[in-house]
């Protein structure tokens, strides 16, 4: 005797139709509530930029670190050579440029991004005769131990919070220079 397949029970009165556009609707409400999250997560990450960048210098400076002029949101847009990248805060001085990623939960892959970054950075300053070196640090709110880890043996400086400012821990050995 063959078995039959049951049929899904739909609530009475409605048939395939109506459950899948109820289904449908269901996903543009997702992708808006997605999409609100996304802004969300957008506009905590430029709170976590406007509550460190103002005082990056001051915490270098602590490390010995001097740099006068400091730059939020930069961005390099050389078409010329094909080099674009963007830089949450650079700080700078006649020697050294200092290039920070600010997230709000980095990963590996954003060390990744910014270790590529810097590279642009040394590619573009040659080109245009820029002789500093460069220095790489990425700031989080929330890191777990393993990024800290990566950052810190990418020869970046860890910046993360502590009490109510934050703290900046130097990568083992020489800070890697591009």
């Amino acid at each position: 005797m063959a078995e039959t397949q049951a049929q899904p029970a739909y609530p009475k009165g409605l048939d395939f139709e109506q459950v899948w556009a109820a289904l449908m609707e269901n996903r543009e409400q997702i992708k808006e509530v997605n999409k609100r999250f996304g802004d969300f997560t957008k506009r905590f990450g430029e709170v976590v930029e406007y509550m460190i960048a103002p005082n990056l210098r001051e915490k270098f400076k602590e490390l010995g670190l001097i740099f006068p002029k400091a730059n939020s949101n930069s961005n390099v847009r050389d078409y010329d050579n094909d080099i674009f990248f963007e830089v949450d805060v650079m700080l700078e001085n006649g020697d050294k440029a200092m290039l920070v990623e600010i997230k709000t939960k980095p990963s590996t892959e954003d060390v990744q991004d910014h270790v590529e970054r810097l590279e642009k950075m040394r590619k573009y300053a040659n080109l245009h005769s820029d002789k500093r070196s460069f220095l790489g640090a990425v700031a989080g709110v929330v890191m777990t131990d393993n990024v800290k880890e990566y950052v810190l043996k990418q020869g970046f400086y860890v910046i993360e919070p502590s009490g109510e400012t934050f703290s900046i821990t130097p990568p083992k050995g020489q800070p890697k220079e591009w």
